[in-house]
């Protein structure tokens, strides 16, 4: 890492019901805690990349999909994204098979890493709580498929991984 200059990381999300939320603070917290200097927001909130040197862009799925909000965040800031270090998140399996294996991405956000060339991406199980907006996510609950599958370990390490590499990069700016 350049002496002078800590990647400035931005941890954005896009999430309907808080679970991906969560899973993005975890990845800045990890972040934070290997002594980058990184902060979190939801992609609508974010209306410029310039300030940071490195992204961790992530979603929840959705029928296969990520929320129309992240990849218009994506397509909007594709330019900057194809020019920093770039990482991708999924999350949305609502069972254990996001721990069990490796889950591709979906066409849509291997699209978005193709573009960006992004450095990597991973998906996570998914969480289904009492509460959920959407009548999708009712009837799953009301039919018992909800529940949180998220392996908060995971999530720690992958950002570890995302640290490491981040120790490596000279400041762009």
């Amino acid at each position: 890492m350049n002496a002078t200059h800590a990647p400035h990381t931005l941890v954005a999300y896009s999430s309907k019901n808080g679970s991906t939320a969560e899973i993005a603070r975890w990845i800045c917290e990890v972040l934070r805690e290997e002594h980058l200097d990184a902060e979190v927001a939801p992609v609508s909130d974010v209306p410029s990349l310039a300030p940071y040197d490195a992204v961790v862009l992530g979603a929840g799925l959705y029928a296969g999909r990520w929320p129309a909000e992240a990849t218009r965040f994506a397509r909007r800031h594709r330019q900057a994204l194809s020019e920093q270090d770039v990482w991708l998140f999924s999350s949305g399996p609502l069972d254990s098979s996001a721990a069990e294996r490796s889950i591709a991405a979906v066409p849509g956000v291997a699209r978005i890493a193709t573009r960006v060339n992004a450095r990597g991406h991973i998906t996570f199980g998914g969480r289904l709580a009492e509460g959920a907006r959407g009548l999708i996510a009712r009837q799953l609950l009301k039919n018992g498929k909800g529940g949180d599958f998220r392996d908060r370990e995971r999530v720690r390490a992958w950002a570890h991984e995302i640290a490491a590499a981040l120790a490596g990069v000279p400041g762009k700016r």
